[in-house]
C-alpha cells in the first residue's frame, strides 16, 4: 500500500509540475527512503507550564477543525491538490473519523499551513505506547511561499497551549532526520528531544531500532519501548 501511495503521488506530482521536477523530487525522495529514514522524537509535558511559546503576531489566525464538513472549499482544495487529491482527500477523511483534530493556520486570511493532533493513540503504529491522554502532533505543513517565516513553530507552539487546557498528558512529535529544517523549527517549540529511532513492521509487530548506546531519554517512567535495538 505505501507503495502503491507513493508512485500515485510522483503521478499526482509530473501531472502538475513536468518531467524534470519529477525526477528531481524522485532522486530527492528515494534518497531519504534509503539513507535517510531514522526520524528524531520530541515530547513535551503539557502539565509544565513554559515560556517557550511566542503569541501569535496580528497577521496570523489559527483555526481548528473536528470534521470536514465545516472545512472551507478553499481550504480542502489547497490541502489536498499539492500532492495526490485522491490519496489527501481519504487520508483526511480518515483521520475525522480516528477523532483527530486539524490545526489550519492563516496569514492575512491565505491557508499557511496546518498540521493535526490526535489523542489516546496514532494513525499508525507508534514508537512506544500512548497514554490516554497523551497526544500525537504529525503531518505537519507550510506552503513554500510562508516558508522561512517561523510559522511552523508559531502553529505548533499555539497548539500546545491549547492542549494544556484540554489534558494534562503528554505531547509527542517527530521529525526525519534529514529535515534540518523541521529541526530548527522544533528547537524553537516547548519540545524536548527524546533520541533518534527508525520503526519496522513484520507480521503486523512494530520494531523500534534506537540510534543511542543507552536508553532514550524518557519523560517519565510510563514511557516503554515496543522493542529497543541498538
Amino acid at each position: 500500500m505505501a507503495m502503491f501511495e507513493s508512485i500515485s503521488r510522483l503521478a499526482a506530482y509530473y501531472s502538475r509540475h513536468g518531467f524534470g521536477a519529477t525526477v528531481r523530487r524522485g532522486g530527492v525522495a528515494a534518497k531519504r527512503a534509503l539513507f535517510s529514514s531514522r526520524m528524531v522524537l520530541f515530547y513535551c509535558d503539557l502539565s509544565a507550564p513554559s515560556s517557550r511559546t511566542a503569541d501569535l503576531p496580528s497577521s496570523l489566525k489559527v483555526e481548528r477543525h473536528i470534521n470536514q464538513s465545516h472545512l472551507s472549499e478553499q481550504d480542502l482544495h489547497e490541502i489536498t491538490s499539492f500532492w495526490n487529491p485522491q490519496l489527501a482527500a481519504r487520508n483526511i477523511k480518515e483521520r475525522f473519523e480516528q477523532g483527530a483534530s486539524l490545526w489550519l493556520i492563516k496569514a492575512g486570511g491565505r491557508l499557511a499551513g496546518y498540521g493535526w493532533t490526535l489523542r489516546g493513540h496514532t494513525v499508525e503504529p507508534h514508537y512506544f505506547p500512548f497514554g490516554p491522554d497523551d497526544i500525537h502532533l504529525f503531518n505537519f505543513h507550510v506552503f513554500p511561499q510562508y516558508r522561512g517565516k517561523g510559522v511552523n513553530p508559531l502553529l505548533v507552539g499555539y497548539i500546545l497551549r491549547e492542549l494544556t487546557e484540554e489534558c494534562r498528558g503528554r505531547a509527542f512529535i517527530e521529525s526525519a532526520e534529514w529535515n534540518r529544517a523541521q529541526l530548527a523549527s522544533l528547537w524553537k517549540t516547548p519540545f524536548h528531544r527524546i533520541g533518534r529511532a527508525r520503526k519496522f513492521t513484520i507480521f503486523g509487530r512494530t520494531m523500534v531500532c534506537w540510534k543511542e548506546n543507552q536508553a532514550p531519554e524518557q519523560p517519565s517512567k510510563e514511557l516503554s519501548l515496543m522493542g529497543s535495538i541498538r
